[in-house]
């Protein structure tokens, strides 16, 4: 077996299955779920269609790997109107099937094993794919610090040269999982000029793009880099997805865009890695890609809910709204520290949280690591409000209980 496999760490939510065994969540309480960030909005009907219309002819040969030119230029289309950011479709975008397996492709397509203490850097909380694409390719992760007083935004002056010197790819995400936080453009200017210095490649995941909570979008990567004057993309790769957007998590879709060099790299190494789209799929990526009224709509649900659920919860907990994303990053009650032994203070507050009122959270300690001395993740707890807005407001409801009664 590959040896590298036992480097990885257990995944969140094996990590939570594991705190709540022996647990009897209340039986008076139907159970509710914030601990997945699984979009639960009806998907589009107008999707629906274009992929049954297309099962009768898309499953017959096999896909290519760069897909068909009409979902490059409907991508290529997509970034002009959100961004105002021109990408050629033939040599600038590639189709993927969601950007969890791209992330964790384009990973082992940039590192190079052979160098010494080759590291793939990313944000501390992160999501955790990065981390396993770097153990698996043979990378040392670096956890840069977050500031929570600064809404957990990344202290990149933080890392010394030396690491910058060996590192040869970073992730970025903005807006940021599971903090919300969206990169500004003087971060942006930091992160170019560090590229430029020391050689490494940018990775920019924006799955959370089109969930947001201000009047103004949130800034792209690519967009950035036009704005910079850097048109030509050079070391930077966007990834993004119509699982959020488009509420479709099961269509495994999305597309990366970016350097023309890197593409063709990608593209070499889906060949062979079989990362072709089927052609249904694709043609129902199309439509959804084409069209904004229903991104529109879910937008409009996702900022209603949280205007509905953040007072409640901010009555009891440390949170606020976030830029964007479908998250609310929450730091629990004092109390929770200490309470169990052995337990992290999000940790106990989930467990409880579970036993008493049949409301699932994740630890957020579940969702760094411990770097620099600290995990930045510990004493909080991310919950998603990807459910129908009754739900979620139950679900705040009951926290605020418990909290009421745990003090």
């Amino acid at each position: 077996m590959n040896p590298l496999l036992s480097r990885l760490q257990p995944y969140p939510f094996e990590r939570l299955r594991q705190l709540f065994a022996g647990v009897t969540p209340s039986p008076t309480h139907r159970p509710i779920s914030l601990g997945i960030g699984e979009p639960k909005h009806a998907t589009p009907q107008m999707l629906k269609d274009a992929l049954a219309a297309a099962l009768d002819t898309g499953l017959t040969g096999y896909p290519a790997t760069a897909g068909e030119p009409s979902l490059r230029q409907a991508c290529a289309d997509w970034m002009r109107r959100r961004y105002n950011v021109t990408v050629n479709p033939a040599t600038q975008v590639l189709p993927v099937n969601g950007s969890r397996e791209a992330l964790f492709a384009f990973a082992q397509t940039v590192l190079d094993a052979s160098q010494p203490s080759a590291t793939l850097a990313f944000p501390n909380p992160f999501y955790q794919i990065y981390e396993g694409a770097a153990l698996l390719g043979g990378a040392q992760p670096y956890y840069v610090p977050s500031v929570p007083s600064r809404n957990f935004a990344v202290d990149w002056d933080s890392v010394p040269d030396e690491v910058w010197a060996r590192t040869q790819l970073i992730f970025v995400c903005s807006p940021g999982n599971p903090t919300g936080a969206v990169m500004p453009l003087d971060e942006w200017k930091k992160l170019f000029e560090l590229s430029d210095r020391f050689g490494f490649v940018i990775a920019s995941d924006e799955c959370y793009s089109e969930i947001y909570f201000r009047d103004e979008p949130p800034l792209g990567g690519l967009e950035a880099a036009v704005k910079l004057g850097r048109a030509d993309f050079k070391n930077l790769m966007m990834f993004t997805s119509l699982s959020k957007r488009s509420n479709v998590p099961g269509l495994r879709s999305g597309f990366v865009a970016g350097d023309a060099a890197l593409i063709k790299a990608f593209l070499l190494y889906r060949t062979y890695h079989g990362g072709a789209m089927s052609p249904a799929v694709q043609a129902a990526s199309v439509a959804a890609w084409s069209d904004e009224d229903h991104v529109i709509d879910n937008r409009r649900q996702y900022r209603e809910k949280f205007a509905a659920v953040t007072p409640r919860l901010a009555t009891v907990l440390d949170v606020a709204l976030p830029d964007a994303a479908f998250y609310l990053w929450a730091g629990v009650p004092p109390a929770f520290e200490s309470r169990v032994p052995g337990l992290s203070a999000d940790e106990a507050f989930a467990r409880e949280l579970l036993a008493q009122y049949n409301v699932t959270v994740l630890p957020g300690s579940y969702l760094a690591r411990e770097a620099q001395g600290v995990n930045p993740g510990r004493g909080r707890v991310r919950m998603a409000l990807v459910a129908e807005p009754a739900e979620c407001l139950e679900a705040a409801d009951r926290i605020v209980q418990f909290c009421q009664t745990n003090r």
